[in-house]
């Protein structure tokens, strides 16, 4: 089968899609099809045969230059206006101009391709490659609805920073439209398939659930732990992520144990948890981390008493199934996909509930039964449930949906 692997960005060692795309087109590669990666920047790092077709943007939020003016001789075209236009006007347009961008490509390259997989981008361009005879699936890891209702919550009552968050979320509504005009749509978790089929009103049987996988070789126990060490990892410093919650419960539990948090995330300088760090006086016991390799990612979970994922949602939460496979105990939150993902395997909390997070860390910290029991089932629950070539198989077996749906229309 020939697959067109859509992703509007694919940042290689954090956040969900650009670890999705790498793994799941090799897994697809190594069951025999030919996959071609179509990215925006940040671009992803894949593993031969796959290919990449790089589809570049004005990279508005590159690091160390976010939200950058473009000089005037980067604009190539009206999208390249639309672009920034979008920007300037306090919008994100990325998932939109992206589909556009790749729709051009393919539409000029439809007779190469069996199918077109789009992950999370649910642009406006995706359906002129329905018009185009192409089949077309997309992954929605969960709906951008739950991060706009966390980020609302944080912001108050100002009707100006609502009216901000708003535009920001304003292409939610073009990816709900687009959502319910694909036939098939993969998910990953049972939570987060009730959260699409609610907030973007798709019908629940073109939902397919495919949870995501770990490289159970690379992710695993090793070597000794770092006493009182808590690795968290938050794909970005936003409020749906709940770290200011753990940050709280560490500064209360190193009022009675030593402890460590190494939290995994890019934290702006001057950003609000730098600040609430700096605010709590955690600073000497709390260490950020970002852009680690996946080999380093691995050695760094393996080296903790116990990982927290403390998020307000979670579609699904691969850190945590990576976190399973390394034999560490978790602490997580009962919100979204998490419950779902860690069984009984975990340490659940509610989310937002700084008393229960310190206190169920503090648990498992002083406990070292507790912890090998937890570490010893997490391990068995990664290698039973989650591989990525099943991952692969699955989302074949939706592929081949997709292809017969098209040539019986």
């Amino acid at each position: 089968m020939r697959i067109a692997l859509l992703s509007y960005r694919s940042k290689p060692h954090c956040g969900g899609q650009g670890v999705y795309v790498r793994h799941l087109s090799r897994g697809l590669a190594e069951l025999g099809h030919d996959v071609e990666v179509f990215s925006g920047q940040p671009y992803p790092e894949l593993d031969d045969p796959v290919r990449l077709t790089r589809v570049p943007s004005l990279d508005l939020y590159r690091d160390p230059d976010p939200f950058r003016t473009p000089a005037l001789g980067e604009y190539r075209d009206a999208l390249d206006l639309l672009e920034v236009a979008t920007m300037w006007t306090a919008g994100f347009p990325e998932p939109l101009t992206f589909s556009l961008r790749a729709a051009r490509l393919l539409r000029a390259r439809a007779h190469e391709f069996d199918v077109v997989h789009d992950n999370q981008c649910l642009g406006y361009g995706l359906l002129s490659l329905r018009g185009a005879g192409l089949p077309l699936v997309a992954t929605v890891h969960h709906p951008i609805t739950r991060d706009r209702a966390a980020d609302l919550a944080a912001r108050g009552r100002a009707p100006w920073r609502r009216l901000a968050v708003h535009r920001w979320y304003g292409f939610v509504s073009m990816q709900a439209r687009v959502a319910r005009r694909i036939p098939r749509l993969i998910t990953v978790s049972q939570a987060s398939a009730e959260d699409i089929a609610t907030d973007f009103r798709v019908p629940r049987e073109r939902l397919t659930t495919v949870p995501l996988g770990v490289d159970t070789d690379l992710f695993r126990p090793a070597g000794p732990r770092v006493p009182g060490r808590i690795v968290a990892v938050a794909s970005a410093d936003v409020p749906l992520k709940g770290v200011r919650h753990l940050l709280e419960a560490v500064a209360k539990l190193r009022a009675e144990r030593e402890v460590e948090l190494v939290l995994v995330s890019r934290l702006a300088e001057d950003g609000p948890t730098r600040a609430l760090i700096d605010e709590l006086a955690i600073g000497d016991v709390v260490r950020a981390v970002h852009g680690l390799p996946d080999a380093e990612l691995a050695r760094l979970l393996a080296s903790a008493e116990v990982a927290c994922v403390p998020s307000l949602y979670e579609g699904f939460s691969l850190p945590t199934v990576e976190a399973m496979a390394c034999g560490t105990p978790l602490v997580v939150s009962r919100a979204g996909a998490l419950p779902e993902v860690v069984g009984d395997c975990g340490r659940l909390v509610p989310p937002g509930d700084t008393e229960a997070l310190a206190r169920e860390l503090g648990v498992v910290l002083g406990e070292p039964g507790l912890r090998a029991h937890l570490g010893e089932a997490g391990r068995a629950r990664a290698l039973e449930r989650y591989s990525w070539r099943s991952v692969a198989a699955s989302t074949v077996d939706t592929y081949r949906q997709a292809i017969e749906g098209r040539n019986t229309c």
